[in-house]
């Protein structure tokens, strides 16, 4: 099946959300997880707020830089349980490759 592009945007950012909920929370963590772009990945989470997701970017007390990670505050009027019991199902839909369990560790 091919994705339009409204739908694969939609399941991008539910699935980046899915994964900065899981601890899968930086920028090369993402990337790596998904193979996605870097730039892609930021546009993201940055587009996370376009549905009402609340995800911030803590900085990490008394590191240099911009070292942290995101935290989703709010999935808005999106249900993070559905989410999350077809994380496996979006993954799938965009191609992206099976989590590496030391990711989310």
């Amino acid at each position: 099946m091919t994705l339009s592009k409204t739908r694969s945007s939609l399941y991008r950012r539910l699935y980046v959300a899915y994964l900065v909920s899981r601890g899968i929370a930086s920028i090369p963590a993402v990337t790596a997880a998904t193979g996605m772009p870097r730039r892609t990945a930021q546009d993201t989470l940055s587009a996370l707020g376009e549905l009402d997701i609340a995800c911030e970017f803590e900085h990490e007390e008394g590191a240099r830089h911009n070292i942290g990670a995101y935290v989703i505050r709010d999935w808005g009027p999106i249900d993070p349980d559905w989410v999350a019991a077809h994380a496996e199902a979006l993954r799938q839909a965009l191609g992206y490759p099976p989590l590496d369990p030391a990711l989310t560790q």
